[in-house]
C-alpha cells in the first residue's frame, strides 16, 4: 500500500535511501537491477520500496499521464516448457486485448521476485502477472498496492490476493489412479521435496499418496524419490531407482520434463514403456504429445488459467473491481491418454 509523505507529496528515492539506511546511489542500482549490490542490501532497499511505496507512486503517476498497454510476467525460468507454455499463451491472448507482455526471469528467488514487483512499477507497466515460489505470507502487503498484480503459484497468503493455480491435488490422484487402473501395484514418484512450504511437490505427492491409499496400496517409502524438474534428473532418478533393486511397474513424474528423462532412463537399464513400466507426467507440455511413446499426462487447464489472468489483471487495471476485490481460481484438469499407459 503506498505510504505517500506528509502534505500528500510523493515518495522519493531519498525517503527510501534513508528508511533502508543507504545512499541514494544504492536505491538508483536496485531499482534498476544493476550488479554489484549485496543481497542483504539489495533486499532491505526492496523492501523500503514496498513498505513506503515508492513504485506504486511512480505507476500512479504514469496512469495518470496514459497507460503504457504493457503487462509483466515474471517466472523462475523462461527455459522451462511449462512457462514457455504460459508465455506464450498469455503473449498472444494479451495481444487480442491490445497489451504487450514483457517476460522477466526470477530464478525463483525471494530476492529477484520482489525485484519483479519493485521494476514492474518503476517501469511503469500497468500490471503483473507473478509465478511466486519463494514469497511468502510476509510479504502479503507487497502485493496490495495501486499496481494490479495476479499471483500464478501454490503459496497462501495471509492477506487475499488476485491468485490463479491449478488443481495439483486432484490432478495427481487422478494420474496415479489411471495406473492403478491399468494395473501398476509398485508406483514410484519423481520430484519429492522433504522440506519447505506448501508448493506443486508437496502438493503432487499428497495427491499420489492419497491415490495410493484409496487403492489400498501401501505407501513404500522407496519409491518416493527427490529429482531436479529436469530431463537429466529425471532420467538418474529412474537409475538410481533401478539400480538399488526396487520393484517398480508404474511411474508418476511431477512435471513432463521429469517423466520424459524417466522414459529414457528406463530405456537406459533395457525397459520398455509402457510394456514393462508405465509413465505418466504433469502439465501437458507441447513435447508430450510428440515423444516416443507419447506421454500420457495431466493437462492443468493453461488456457482457463491465462483467460483467468488476464479477466482479473484487465479488470483490475480498467477499474471494473474494486481495492478489495480479490478472488482465488483454481483451473480444471483433465487427464490426456497417450502410449506410454496404452
Amino acid at each position: 500500500m503506498s505510504h505517500p509523505r506528509a502534505g500528500g507529496a510523493p515518495v522519493t528515492m531519498q525517503d527510501v535511501a534513508r528508511a533502508a539506511g543507504v545512499s541514494v546511489m544504492t536505491v538508483s542500482n536496485v531499482v534498476n537491477r544493476r550488479p554489484g549490490v549485496r543481497a542483504e542490501t539489495r533486499e532491505r532497499v526492496l523492501e523500503a520500496v514496498g513498505r513506503l511505496g515508492y513504485g506504486v507512486n511512480l505507476a500512479a503517476r504514469s496512469l495518470r499521464q496514459g497507460r503504457t498497454n504493457l503487462i509483466g510476467l515474471a517466472v523462475p525460468e523462461i527455459d522451462v516448457p511449462y512457462f514457455g507454455l504460459l508465455a506464450g499463451l498469455l503473449v498472444r491472448r494479451a495481444a487480442e486485448h491490445g497489451y504487450e507482455v514483457v517476460v522477466e526471469q526470477t530464478g525463483a528467488t525471494r530476492e529477484e521476485e520482489l525485484a519483479a514487483l519493485v521494476s514492474s512499477r518503476v517501469r511503469r507497466y500497468d500490471g503483473l502477472v507473478l509465478s511466486a515460489v519463494q514469497l511468502s505470507d510476509a510479504d502479503s502487503d507487497l502485493l496490495h498496492g495501486d499496481m494490479p498484480v495476479v499471483v500464478l503459484g501454490e503459496r497462501r497468503y495471509d492477506r487475499p490476493v488476485d491468485h490463479v493455480t491449478m488443481a495439483n491435488v486432484e490432478g495427481s490422484r487422478d494420474a496415479v489412479a489411471h495406473l492403478i487402473a491399468r494395473g501398476c501395484r509398485r508406483v514410484a514418484v519423481l520430484g519429492v521435496s522433504s522440506t519447505g512450504p506448501v508448493d506443486a511437490s508437496s502438493q503432487r505427492t499428497q495427491g499420489y499418496r492419497e491415490a495410493l491409499t484409496a487403492a489400498g496400496l501401501p505407501l513404500d517409502p522407496a519409491l518416493e524419490r527427490p529429482a531436479a524438474y529436469t530431463l537429466e534428473g529425471g532420467r538418474q532418478a529412474v537409475h538410481r531407482l533401478l539400480d538399488e533393486g526396487v520393484a517398480v511397474d508404474g511411474v508418476f513424474a511431477h512435471t513432463d520434463l521429469l517423466a520424459l528423462g524417466a522414459v529414457r532412463g528406463l530405456a537406459d537399464r533395457g525397459l520398455r514403456v509402457p510394456d514393462d513400466v508405465r509413465v505418466v507426467g504433469f502439465d501437458d507440455v507441447p513435447w508430450a504429445a510428440h515423444a516416443v511413446p507419447s506421454l500420457t499426462t495431466v493437462d492443468p487447464g493453461h488456457d482457463e488459467m491465462v483467460e483467468a489472468t488476464l479477466r482479473l489483471l484487465l479488470g483490475r487495471i480498467a477499474g471494473r473491481r474494486g481495492r478489495d476485490e480479490h478472488e482465488r481460481v483454481v483451473a480444471r484438469h483433465r487427464l490426456v491418454e497417450r502410449e506410454s499407459t496404452a
